[in-house]
């Protein structure tokens, strides 16, 4: 994954809480609904996601970010240009925040639809939320009532070394493209119909796939998406890239995970998806580019 060292940072909609002592309060208004589940859960309408990251890169500005443990809490705020990835391999945050959000911000409306930017808040440890409070064992997530991504960077290494995918930057890119997908359903009102929230055709699992399909948009975007000076955030996605993109989809199936954490498949308690529909769906996304391709609603084939 190629980052451009030309490329001009927006740290605006990133909010690092990290050595704050949680992230701040209950946001005012919000449902005070405890986000949890572990892993593969969904509470209500509380969308979460575990992934891994973390293998470490090869370079700096231009090219693959370094991984690895965290330091600098607060660092975030320092990524203002590309050529800040060299310093701070963490600003690879931010490229993918800026990329992912400023195509939809683009996208919407240009199919008539109006975009509400979704901060993401990066946390250590623990954090307050419009949806209740959370640990960094619920993993990435997205708070419907705050319209934020939440993301303890730390976890993508220990999901790295749980559930056995290869990481990678672009792996770290995909899980932050989910749950910006699930900001995407919210804004559609995709996140109000989910009523069954277990089995292999409930809600829940449409849901989660439509988020996986949403990554793979971007995905086919990544690359043309402008700074405010016309500059790419990405410079190109390689073979590799992707491969490790649908290496972590399906690292994150119900049944991969439910294989290793309890020795059995049981479909009626899927709330995700399988491995093998997680990256149908990312490459549906991917190779169509289309949102009109990820109608997991209507589909009787998951």
């Amino acid at each position: 994954m190629k980052f451009n060292p030309d490329a001009d940072l927006d740290t605006s909609g990133v909010e690092d809480t990290r050595g704050s002592g949680g992230g701040g309060g209950l946001i005012p208004g919000g449902m005070g609904i405890p986000v949890g589940g572990g892993i593969g859960g969904i509470i209500l309408l509380v969308i979460v996601l575990l992934l891994n990251g973390g293998i470490p890169g090869v370079g700096g500005s231009g090219a693959e970010a370094p991984t690895g443990q965290n330091t600098a809490p607060g660092n975030l705020a320092s990524c203002q240009k590309g050529t800040d990835l060299a310093n701070n391999p963490d600003c690879r945050f931010v490229f993918y925040q800026n990329s992912i959000q400023g195509f939809w911000a683009a996208e919407l409306p240009r199919r008539g639809k109006k975009y509400t930017r979704a901060p993401m808040r990066v946390f250590e440890g623990s954090v307050n939320t419009g949806c209740g409070a959370a640990s960094s064992a619920v993993g990435p997530f997205y708070c419907p009532p705050d319209m934020r991504v939440y993301l303890d960077l730390g976890f993508f290494e220990t999901l790295q070394t749980e559930l056995g995918a290869r990481g990678g930057n672009f792996a770290e890119a995909y899980v932050v493209a989910h749950e910006y997908g699930h900001h995407i359903q919210n804004l559609y009102g995709y996140l109000a119909r989910i009523k069954t929230r277990q089995g292999p055709t409930s809600d829940a699992v449409r849901s989660e796939l439509q988020a996986d399909c949403l990554a793979g948009i971007w995905t086919n975007h990544a690359t043309t998406v402008p700074d405010r000076d016309g500059d790419t955030f990405i410079e190109g996605l390689t073979e590799d890239d992707i491969a490790r993109g649908l290496d972590a989809a399906a690292a994150v199936g119900d049944d991969r995970i439910q294989q290793q954490t309890q020795g059995r498949v049981t479909p009626e308690n899927f709330s995700h998806g399988t491995a093998e529909q997680r990256m149908k769906w990312f490459k549906t996304g991917m190779d169509s580019g289309d949102m009109s391709a990820c109608d997991t609603w209507s589909t009787r084939d998951l």
